[in-house]
């Protein structure tokens, strides 16, 4: 029972944080051009393409966090995460800005749970089966 409530909490937390984010860049208006700007390079930028990406992001969470679709949800979200987390790698190797960042004050320790939550996506995928709980799980099951 302890896998089981394990999954759910993992797949509420890493959806909600993609339905969060996809939210403050649909709300927040050129949160998400600035995002691209400072951490991808300006790629992905455009205004437009960034209301899609983040109306996407948000479907995905929601997906995520109530079990459906999961086959290919997880897999979407874990390219979300983890490409994001490949995006920050310095913080995750100099946490205090000691010697990968030209300012120390580059560096930032919140984006080190990143590196968790980019596990935890691959988790998901790899426990897939044992997360009975989730809803097309449910569904399966009652038919």
């Amino acid at each position: 029972m302890l896998t089981k409530i394990s999954l759910l909490i993992m797949r509420i937390g890493t959806g909600m944080l993609l339905v969060l984010w996809g939210g403050a860049r649909l709300f927040r208006e050129g949160m998400g051009a600035g995002l691209a700007e400072k951490y991808y390079g300006g790629v992905g930028a455009d205004t437009t393409l960034q209301t899609a990406f983040a109306s996407v992001e948000v479907l995905i969470g929601v997906l995520v966090v109530v079990g459906l679709f999961r086959k290919y949800a997880l897999i979407a979200q874990a390219i979300i995460l983890v490409g994001g987390a490949a995006a920050i790698w310095k913080h995750f190797l100099d946490p205090f800005g000691l010697y990968l960042f030209t300012e120390p004050g580059d560096a930032n320790l919140l984006f080190f749970p990143s590196l968790t939550v980019a596990g935890a996506a691959l988790a998901l995928i790899a426990l897939r089966k044992q997360d009975t709980l989730a809803l097309d799980r449910l569904l399966r099951k009652g038919r």
